[in-house]
Formats: structure tokens, C-alpha cells, sequence
């Protein structure tokens, strides 16, 4: 009974952990280079599955046969054009702080209530909305902006 009664906190700290990484927050593993200069392959980051989707966040997004982080340039119900490199959301050019290289054109399109449309810093170099589609929310696990690895880049990103 006394060893029971021990145990108690380690099942309890156990089971916080579980949850947290199941519910909260759970480490990721950035690969490939379409996020490029803002994130590097190999970089371990930390996905916050809490809270909502805003403009230029970056997102984790599920996919087979592995998931794929990108920027989020576009939200629900708004239009997106890409003419001349340049990026047109709801008819006003927004500024393109995160892309690096050409962005590629795309058709004027509107997004419905549960799309975003998104695209990886490393514009010439990533399989992003202009090539799969809008993303529909239900396959964002959630979002990141802190680099817990290498420890030269620790901390939040730009």
C-alpha cells in the first residue's frame, strides 16, 4: 500500500504529460527546405494546438505521407490572387515580408468557410496552396513559432 501511495505522483505527472502533448502542445521536426530562411530542415520546434489561425502564422498541416509546415496568407471567405509576384488578398496587395524568390501566379479564387490558403517562405521551392489547394482547417494540427532546436535559434521565430 505504502509503494502505492508513492507511485500516486509519478502517475499523475504521467498523465498531465499525456495530455498535454495529446491536447496542448506536442514537439515537431521541421524537413525539407520549403520554409527557407525563416526554418531550416531538422529544426525541433513546438506546436501549439490551442487557439486560432491568423494571417502569416505558420501552421503545421497533415498530409501523407508526412505532414508539412507552411504560412498561412490567406484565411476563410477571403480572395486570393497571385499576378507578377505579387499577392492580392481581397483585391489589396499585402506585404510579402516572408517570401523569398519568385511567387508564382494563381487564379483569383475565394476560399470557403473552412479553407486557408498557404504557401512556404522558400516560394520557389515548396509544395504549397498553389500546387494542392486551399487547406481545409480540419487538417491544420495547429501552430508554431518556437524553436526549442538547434540552440542557436532557440527561441520564437520571425
Amino acid at each position: 500500500m505504502k509503494i502505492l501511495k508513492e507511485l500516486i505522483p509519478y502517475v499523475i505527472i504521467l498523465i498531465v504529460v499525456v495530455l498535454i502533448r495529446s491536447f496542448i502542445a506536442t514537439p515537431i521536426k521541421v524537413d525539407g527546405k520549403s520554409m527557407y530562411p525563416t526554418l531550416n530542415g531538422n529544426e525541433i520546434m513546438i506546436l501549439n494546438k490551442l487557439g486560432k489561425i491568423d494571417r502569416y502564422d505558420v501552421v503545421v498541416i497533415e498530409t501523407k505521407p508526412s505532414d508539412i509546415i507552411k504560412r498561412v496568407i490567406a484565411l476563410p471567405n477571403e480572395t486570393i490572387e497571385i499576378k507578377n509576384n505579387t499577392i492580392y488578398v481581397n483585391g489589396k496587395k499585402i506585404d510579402d515580408k516572408y517570401g523569398d524568390g519568385e511567387t508564382s501566379d494563381y487564379d483569383k479564387i475565394t476560399l470557403k468557410d473552412n479553407e486557408y490558403f498557404v504557401l512556404g517562405d522558400n516560394r520557389e521551392n515548396s509544395k504549397d496552396s498553389r500546387v494542392i489547394g486551399p487547406i481545409d482547417a480540419s487538417l491544420i494540427k495547429g501552430t508554431t513559432k518556437f524553436v526549442l532546436f538547434p540552440f542557436t535559434k532557440f527561441g520564437n521565430i520571425k
